[in-house]
């Protein structure tokens, strides 16, 4: 799980969207994977517990371009998560325990199968020590910080996620989902009033950080102008091998909040380089989110990203979403979706309870 600061889902989320989608890529860099939950249980000063489960019912309908509907249906628990959240003076960590279902929203949206049930696992594991000069050094198990979509279910605007899969890099372009994508390393950070940096050395293609399977993220944020926020980054990858195939990522993207309005927009270009491939893939989102009540709010998006230079995954979705408590959230979705020359409709209902 990213930073989480609260489920657009919840009331609490709702009343505070401008607050919420200013803090959530500067958040991202500053904490380096913290939790903050508007909900969290505290144990004592320096420990607090928080977590989410998240269920869903899908359908997908694909109209194959050889003929015929392929239909796939999905009902039950999609995941459930437990933070443990620690802070003693200058150190501070957090262990996510993780359960994940891997009918993971991109194999949903792709029509592709439903992958077995994963088992209870460690997702992240990392420890930060922060300087009183807002430098701070973390080492762990831990999530890209690439992305406008990087939290877990409980902090997404929509159900599904915005781009497709590709053949050879999977879904880099998701690459802040950490229930696809984490990291064993080691990150050097610096918070300033405005600004946020951020530069990660992580295992590459096996568990050695060895200078030739080395893998650098250098990310990004910027607050100074009001209600807008500007972050990004670069992601250098070293598979440690000649016949291995790396995938180079540039990913830029803002928020601007203005009265019941959040307006985002991102675009990545994704560089593979392989002994069998040589591509260069881009992808784009715009995201507007309108407040309708304390209780209520609709999001509209839409995304595209190259899945090879002659496929292209168009995505239209809008996903009106509810308050039914404060700890309770449900989204409603609707998308369309175009695969090159395959259409498919996605239509699913999700409930969030945030704790």
């Amino acid at each position: 799980m990213g930073e989480y600061l609260g489920s657009p889902k919840t009331n609490k989320q709702t009343n505070k969207q401008t607050e919420y989608m200013k803090n959530k890529i500067l958040a991202t860099l500053v904490a380096f994977g913290l939790v903050g939950s508007v909900s969290a249980v505290e144990i004592n000063e320096n420990l607090s517990i928080n977590g989410f489960i998240d269920a869903s019912w899908s359908d997908l309908d694909t109209e194959k371009a050889t003929g015929g509907i392929n239909d796939n249906q999905s009902l039950g628990l999609d995941e459930i998560e437990l933070n443990f959240l620690f802070n003693v003076g200058n150190v501070s960590g957090a262990i996510h325990i993780d359960d994940y279902d891997a009918n993971d929203r991109n194999s949903i949206a792709d029509g592709g199968d439903y992958a077995e049930d994963s088992e209870i696992d460690i997702e992240q594991a990392h420890f930060t020590y922060t300087l009183d000069n807002g430098i701070s050094v973390t080492m762990g198990k831990y999530g890209s910080k690439l992305g406008f979509e990087r939290e877990d279910p409980a902090g997404l605007f929509t159900y599904s996620r915005a781009y497709g899969t590709n053949a050879n890099s999977g879904s880099v372009f998701n690459a802040g989902n950490v229930d696809s994508y984490v990291y064993e390393g080691v990150a050097v950070g610096y918070t300033g009033d405005v600004v946020s940096l951020n530069l990660s050395f992580h295992n590459g293609g096996d568990s050695n950080l060895e200078g030739d399977d080395l893998n650098t993220e250098l990310s990004f944020s910027y607050t100074g102008i009001e209600n807008l926020v500007l972050g990004g980054g670069f992601l250098f990858d070293n598979q440690g091998s000649d016949t291995a195939t790396e995938n180079d990522m540039v990913n830029v993207h803002a928020a601007y909040t203005t009265g019941k309005f959040l307006f985002a927009a991102e675009y990545s270009e994704l560089d593979i380089d392989g002994p069998a491939v040589n591509d260069k893939l881009d992808a784009y989102m715009f995201l507007a989110d309108y407040t309708v009540s304390d209780k209520m709010a609709v999001a509209l998006r839409l995304s595209s990203n190259e899945v090879t230079s002659t496929l292209d995954y168009d995505k239209l979705t809008i996903a009106p979403r509810y308050s039914i408590t404060e700890s309770l959230g449900a989204i409603l979705e609707f998308s369309d979706i175009d695969i090159g020359t395959e259409d498919a409709n996605l239509v699913a209902v999700e409930l969030t309870y945030t704790f």
